[in-house]
């Protein structure tokens, strides 16, 4: 996972404010906690910044899509294992006589499945910490040996 440092480092660390925050680490940070994005760095969109802009999107692409639970999947880790399909409480209860058996899904109603030897999440709108009520759930990242799965 990428580190503020990272960010920041390829900052222009001008502290010009032109993007609303106090110093370029606090927008660093606001960028590794999605609430700001490469774009908002004007300095970042001139000619002679034009490398550190693409190695900042580069390094941010993984968290793109995690707006609302802040799950990320790395695929480039992932085993396949499928711990994370039969730990996902919503897994089990949407699929009790497949994840929630530690078999292989038997409807789209889960979050997790495994193709083709690697994790992907989708129905994401049913994960514990979507919406109002989300919770701050770890049931899939816990059991995971290899660390392809994180919230950000």
């Amino acid at each position: 996972m990428v580190t503020v440092m990272e960010l920041y480092q390829l900052l222009p660390r001008t502290n010009c404010k032109k993007c609303g925050e106090s110093t370029c680490m606090a927008f660093a940070v606001a960028m590794l906690g999605r609430k700001r994005n490469v774009a908002e760095c004007t300095p970042l969109l001139e000619v002679n910044f034009k490398k550190q802009k693409e190695k900042l999107e580069s390094l941010l692409l993984p968290a793109a899509g995690a707006e609302e639970t802040g799950l990320i999947v790395h695929p480039e880790l992932c085993t396949g294992c499928g711990n994370c399909v039969v730990a996902c409480p919503v897994d089990v209860a949407n699929d009790p006589h497949g994840a929630g058996m530690g078999c292989a899904p038997t409807n789209d109603k889960v979050i997790f499945k495994v193709v083709d030897g690697k994790v992907l999440a989708s129905n994401i709108k049913e994960c514990r910490r979507f919406g109002k009520n989300k919770v701050l759930c770890y049931a899939c990242i816990d059991p995971c040996p290899t660390g392809a799965i994180e919230f950000v």
